[in-house]
């Protein structure tokens, strides 16, 4: 591999390497908002309380998550715009969605300079629906518990 090469590679994994801890503080935001909704809730005496009200407090956590996972969508297809891998945002987030839920380019492709971006986004967007996941199961076990504590 010659240095010119190395470079290459270097440029794209630096600014990849960027956006996922973008990516990763978004996701904290959003998380935090959640772990904060949810306490009120509970402090409200709201959670656990009725079928309705438990399927308001999951709607709304799965609702946190997902605009979370759209903006760092967006932050993404931004990146590819900057990069000069698409000249339209609607494209890029298109192409940045495709990535990010590892569905796949859906036969767009990246330059070549900037490909790698690809493979880094489709792999902290599964670690970032992991989390999702991770966080509304907790969640609902949690309202079980409170709503049915002979389950132990």
């Amino acid at each position: 591999m010659t240095h010119t090469e190395r470079i290459a590679i270097l440029i794209p994994l630096a600014a990849g390497a960027g956006a996922v801890i973008c990516t990763i503080l978004i996701h904290g935001l959003a998380l935090n908002a959640t772990l904060n909704f949810i306490r009120r809730e509970r402090r409200l005496g709201r959670a656990g309380k009725s079928f309705w009200t438990d399927l308001l407090i999951v709607a709304r956590t799965i609702s946190l998550a997902l605009v979370a996972h759209l903006i760092e969508i967006a932050l993404w297809a931004v990146l590819f715009v900057m990069c000069g891998g698409f000249s339209e945002f609607g494209t890029a987030y298109y192409h940045s969605a495709g990535n990010y839920t590892t569905l796949g380019s859906g036969g767009l492709i990246m330059t070549s300079e900037w490909r790698l971006l690809g493979p880094l986004e489709a792999a902290i967007g599964a670690l970032m629906f992991g989390v999702s996941t991770a966080m509304i199961f907790a969640l609902i076990l949690r309202l079980v518990e409170v709503r049915y504590p002979d389950l132990d």
